[in-house]
């Protein structure tokens, strides 16, 4: 069982996430690469909220493909490229974490490879064996 840290002189989490999380030895680690807000098709939405769905969503494909899901993930960093951002990025991750909710970090970053582009997701995830 994986087991959370937000000790008490620590200020509290900002948002649904954990300080720090420990996972038991023996694991198995899965760790994505970033995904961006395109579809199969190559279409990019044109709306943040949209785009992070898509990177969710392929993020939970990588993850059943490795006999995983959502309950897995221990850490997850999301970088927009926008402050305004901040709030849709996190209503969409809020949407997809589960319990007990990962450790996460979210910059604002200059841009993507592509202008069109306005966030991008990667996690690490581990599952006991």
């Amino acid at each position: 069982m994986k087991k959370t840290f937000n000790p008490p002189s620590v200020r509290r989490p900002f948002g649904n996430y954990n300080h720090g999380l420990l996972v038991p030895a023996g694991a198995s680690l899965l760790v994505t690469s970033g995904q961006l807000g395109i579809g199969v098709d190559d279409s990019i939405p044109n709306d943040l909220e949209s785009q992070a769905v898509l990177c969710f969503e392929a993020i939970g494909a990588i993850l059943a493909e490795a006999g995983m899901s959502y309950a897995d993930v221990i850490r997850i960093s999301g970088f927009v490229t926008r402050r305004e951002d901040f709030a849709p990025y996190m209503a969409v991750r809020d949407r997809y974490t589960l319990e007990p909710k990962p450790v996460s970090t979210l910059l604002i970053v200059a841009g993507f490879t592509r202008p069109e582009f306005l966030v991008e997701v990667e996690v690490t995830a581990a599952k006991s064996l």
